[in-house]
């Protein structure tokens, strides 16, 4: 028993042993040593001191101040200067002399029907009262009207009737002379843009207003109007007067700036009335040869404004006479433009005609309805869109492209 005990002892104190050697080998474990320190570098100073260093002498040696520093030639850094915008080119419009001429073959297009239409007619060996009824028909299909018909017809009746043999030469020949004295060919139409002297001796620019409804072309031919008067060799001043149409002005503007002719203007839905003032105050300070005003686009219809119009004209009479009042006419219209030209007619006196449109659906017979209407010539015709498509009116080559060749 004794010895069991004994035993049990040297087993349990040999146990001890191994697990304290087994502590013992782990906690005599060698760790991994530390990293070696880094080798110090020399690092170069910063170029501005840090918060709390002392202010002193940079590496480089003292600072220079501003004038020992050498500028560059020119004073600095060159900078571009933006260039500034190109100035418009101005264009050289087209003579006026002869420019009706020129543009006879356009106008003929849509109106020699008219002259084919009565040379056929006349060409009948039997002129009995269904050919002369024609012949009427035909005058007033062109929108000659009826009392201008009527003479015509008796005064062919009566030249038909002495002549007897009547070759084509001979029909064409009476027909554009009698035509030629329906249109008017002693009526005076240029436009008159000649000034005068003021009281106290100042030069006044001619002054044209230019009138008419909405939609005839009105801006357009007063800026093709400056064109015209800038051929001939005058100088111009426009007065952009149609301030209720945003785009008037500009519109104008442009023509202006294409020809060299200065442009007032004033706010929108200002005082027509003033702007057509200022506008002649400032072609008498340029020593200006005309002043266009474009005035606002009336509706006919509207009482008030057409008294409007009466007193930009009454304004601008205080600085002197109003030469021209050119009212713009669509040819293509026909009857409604008479009613437009009698009511402008009774607010400002008119004194000459522009018919705008007329190598369009426009029949010829127009000018002459209108000229017996309002008792005024027409002076200018319009005969497309371009630039140069504003001509004075000449009665023979207008007469000319109605017959045709």
């Amino acid at each position: 028993m004794e010895i069991l005990i004994i035993a049990i002892v040297i087993a349990v104190l040999g146990i001890g042993a191994a697990t304290g050697l087994v502590v013992g080998s782990r906690r005599k474990k060698q760790l991994p040593p530390p990293p070696a320190e880094a080798p110090e570098i020399s690092r170069p100073k910063p170029a501005e001191p840090a918060v709390g260093d002392e202010a002193g002498e940079g590496a480089e040696g003292p600072r220079r101040t501003i004038e020992e520093v050498d500028l560059p030639a020119g004073g600095g850094t060159a900078v571009a200067e933006p260039e500034a915008p190109a100035a418009p080119e101005l264009e050289v419009p087209e003579p006026t002399a002869g420019r009706l001429v020129r543009l006879r073959a356009r106008l003929a297009r849509s109106q020699n029907a008219l002259g084919k239409g009565l040379l056929a007619l006349l060409s009948r060996d039997h002129l009995d009262e269904d050919t002369w009824e024609e012949i009427e028909d035909t005058l007033l299909g062109a929108d000659i009207g009826v009392a201008p018909t009527q003479e015509l017809v008796e005064r062919l009746r009566e030249r038909v009737a002495v002549l007897g043999t009547r070759t084509p030469e001979e029909l064409r020949t009476l027909l554009r002379d009698e035509l030629l004295t329906l249109v008017g060919p002693d009526m005076e139409r240029a436009v008159a843009t000649e000034g005068g002297v003021s009281a106290d001796g100042e030069e006044l620019p001619g002054v044209v207003l230019v009138v008419g409804v909405n939609g005839t072309g009105k801006t357009t031919t007063t800026g093709k109007l400056a064109r015209v008067l800038v051929a001939d060799g005058r100088s111009v001043v426009l007065g952009a007067a149609d301030t209720f149409r945003a785009a008037a002005a500009d519109q104008l503007q442009t023509w202006g700036e294409r020809v060299g002719a200065r442009t007032v203007r004033g706010p929108e839905g200002g005082d027509p009335a003033s702007v057509a003032y200022d506008a002649v105050k400032e072609g008498i300070s340029e020593v200006a040869d005309v002043v266009l005003i474009d005035t606002a686009g009336r509706l006919h219809t509207k009482t008030g404004l057409m008294d409007e119009l009466g007193k930009v004209k009454r304004v601008v009479e205080k600085l002197g006479p109003v030469g021209e009042v050119l009212l713009v006419l669509d040819a293509t219209t026909g009857q409604n433009g008479l009613v437009q030209a009698r009511v402008f007619a009774e607010v400002v006196d008119i004194t000459g005609i522009v018919l705008t449109k007329l190598d369009g659906t426009a029949k010829g017979g127009i000018v002459v309805q209108v000229q017996r209407e309002l008792g005024v010539p027409v002076k200018l015709v319009g005969l497309g869109e371009g630039a140069d498509d504003l001509a004075p009116f000449e009665p023979e080559a207008f007469v000319d492209a109605l017959i045709g060749d």
